[in-house]
């Protein structure tokens, strides 16, 4: 079903802003060790015995019977909260990960998975939330969605069973739901020992998650931080249309489900496959899981981090999301980084573990510490190189329309302001071998398979700083055609090599320690480094689309061959600068291998220039296009051999979380 708000929408910001006053003053008092100057406090701190902390299970009633087996299904819930507080009476906030991999296939660069006593209390929890939160007065809490690991149902990868699962927790904490000592039994728990407010967090599947619960409204959730996260599943399987995968839903469920919920959930498994047609239709399996359109339920703050180069949660997922947010006045920060799928853990650890610290103080427990008064936005300019901004996209920043114009070749064409004369055409044959680095590498070639369009050299840097889009006007040869569009920095740099095995990172061998440990878990990760590349030019951007979609997303059609079809391809959010004595290019393609599938054809594509333009989110609007495509052209070293790029990771079902497969 779709996420729908529960009570009223957000409260005002200012009303907000008022209530985290009063809260910070509660929380001073009820939070803080005896004889600390609690009211003037700006950082909790590890006071707090991690060795005694409480490890509890509990199982949570979701009011959802997703196997059908006649009775409520449970969800797991594993807690590790601070003794202290509990002896004295003092409630604590929770920081929640409710995920699908704690025991299929592991958390963070190291894969950990949760590990049991013999009373059936969490030893090891993955990953250092609890080893560093729970000594400063946070309870840290593990929930296995519904059909994994420890918990009845069954995974519908986003639906209602994940989210109302994940849900479900979140009112418990608050008094909302019942929860027993065990999966069958009759005793019931009770979270007495909470004062409710719970943020969420979680990389991937698990950010979703938290998406998805925040997409609902419900009271007690006061803020979430997604990390690499999907805000619409249509778009981590499909563009408008085009396949991204060679696999749907119901091959991921298969990946995390429980081994008794794989034996339960076979009509659940044939529902995600029927509700998700290879046709990249849009049908009611997507509209379940279409959290962004419900952005303006979120009551929570958000903290949205992800990876510019991310091609498993491609970026779309972020970009509508915070635009969603946005609109709606939603407290929010950002931090974007060069790397593909990768945890802020794993490539600024100090500053990320530094910042969440004041994040999770300031909107949990209160804390008048400045965090929401920092810039808004942190952005990996060059590897561990950072820029700030005030807000995201930038003030001053506008869409901007650029036009491809005809050049001296066939496929070799320019970008202007000014639209292209009526009848002015580019054709390229979809060549389904071919990808984003063929099309650069040859960028001022005419060649068979694509349309490139280049600036000269730019005089001035020119920044884009959001999400593109690319209207195409194209008579194709066949009845099915796939394009593809992307944006194109060609110049010399030293980037993330995002398609390497750690997607911009190295693992190490040394460890650093992140909060208290025991002998069952370890707060100490291995070390990681830059894992950096120089290349010629770096694809910034890419959008795809299957042409029988022109009209709807609901539905594709067979086209007519000779006809020509209007379609909009949405680009990746991002935030690139193309430095002065750069160029920067667009190219329009049939398929991009390894980053879609092809149609079941190979047309010849001509594309209307006169009806064909980029929409692209300059900071400085037109003028700073105008001002950087103009006067004296700086030159670029560098040689006469055809430049190279970040090779395309070929495509497969991947995992959204830590894993690929």
């Amino acid at each position: 079903m779709p996420i729908r708000a529960r009570g009223t929408r957000h409260r005002s910001r200012s009303l907000k802003s008022l209530v985290l006053a009063a809260v910070a003053a509660l929380a001073a008092v009820l939070l803080a060790p005896a004889g600390a100057q609690a009211a003037h406090a700006r950082e909790s701190r590890p006071v707090y015995s991690y060795e005694n902390a409480i490890r509890e299970a509990v199982w949570v009633d979701t009011g959802l019977d997703g196997d059908g087996d006649g009775k409520n299904d449970r969800v797991a819930v594993d807690i590790v909260r601070p003794r202290e507080p509990a002896q004295q009476g003092r409630k604590v906030p929770v920081i929640m990960d409710a995920s699908p991999y704690y025991s299929c296939c592991g958390r963070g660069n190291e894969s950990q998975l949760k590990t049991y006593d013999a009373k059936g209390d969490v030893v090891q929890m993955p990953l250092y939330y609890d080893n560093y939160f729970v000594p400063r007065g946070y309870a840290f809490v593990g929930v296995d969605l519904a059909g994994t690991n420890r918990s009845d149902g069954c995974v519908d990868v986003g639906g209602p069973s994940d989210v109302l699962s994940a849900k479900a927790v979140v009112d418990w904490l608050n008094g909302r739901a019942r929860a027993y000592t065990t999966r069958t039994g009759g005793q019931r728990a009770t979270a007495g020992w909470t004062n409710g407010r719970t943020g969420m967090i979680g990389k991937s599947w698990d950010g979703t998650i938290a998406n998805g619960v925040a997409a609902t409204g419900v009271e007690g959730l006061r803020t979430i931080v997604p990390i690499s996260s999907i805000s619409s599943w249509y778009d981590y399987y499909f563009a408008k249309g085009a396949a991204l995968y060679d696999g749907g839903p119901a091959d991921l469920a298969g990946y995390v489900d429980s081994p008794d919920a794989q034996a339960r959930c076979a009509a659940v498994q044939q529902k995600l496959v029927d509700g998700s047609p290879r046709n990249g239709d849009w049908t009611k399996l997507w509209t379940d899981r279409d959290y962004a359109s419900h952005a303006d339920n979120v009551r929570a703050s958000v903290f949205v981090v992800h990876g510019m180069q991310d091609l498993n949660v491609r970026t779309k997922n972020f970009g509508q999301w915070w635009d969603g947010l946005a609109r709606s006045g939603v407290e929010r920060k950002i931090w974007l980084s060069q790397t593909g799928h990768v945890d802020p853990f794993d490539y600024r650890r100090p500053e990320w573990v530094d910042t969440l610290h004041q994040w999770f103080d300031h909107y949990l427990l209160g804390y008048d510490n400045g965090i929401e008064r920092q810039p808004m936005a942190d952005i990996e300019r060059h590897p561990d190189q950072w820029s700030t901004d005030k807000s995201w996209p930038p003030s001053g920043t506008a869409a901007t329309t650029v036009h491809p114009v005809s050049g001296p070749a066939p496929g070799v064409g320019g970008l202007s302001l000014k639209s292209a004369p009526a009848g002015t055409t580019s054709t390229f044959t979809d060549n389904p071998s071919l990808d984003e680095t063929s099309w650069a590498t040859q960028i001022d070639k005419s060649t068979p398979d694509k349309a490139g369009f280049v600036t000269q050299p730019l005089t001035k840097d020119l920044r884009v700083s959001g999400s593109s889009r690319v209207t195409v006007t194209a008579t194709p040869t066949t009845s099915s055609a796939h394009l593809s569009a992307v944006l194109v920095d060609l110049g010399p740099d030293t980037i993330r090599n995002y398609a390497g095995s750690g997607e911009g990172i190295l693992t190490g061998t040394d460890r650093t320690c992140w909060g208290a440990s025991t002998a069952g878990d370890s707060s100490c990760y291995l070390t990681t480094s830059v894992d950096k590349t120089d290349v010629g030019y770096t694809v910034f951007s890419r959008g795809w689309a299957d042409l029988g979609h022109y009209a709807s997303a609901s539905t594709g059609v067979p086209l007519t061959p000779g006809k020509p079809y209007t379609i909009t391809l949405d680009l990746a959010a991002t935030d690139h600068v193309v430095p002065a004595g750069h160029r920067l290019a667009l190219i329009v393609a049939g398929t991009d291998n390894g980053l879609i599938e092809p149609p079941t054809s190979k047309p010849t594509l001509t594309v209307d220039l006169a009806r064909t333009g980029a929409t692209v989110p300059f900071v400085g609007g037109a003028g700073a296009f105008v001002r950087a495509t103009s006067g004296t052209h700086p030159r670029v070293s560098g040689g006469a051999t055809a430049p190279e790029g970040v090779p395309v990771p070929r495509m497969a079902q991947r995992l959204p979380g830590d894993v690929l497969r």
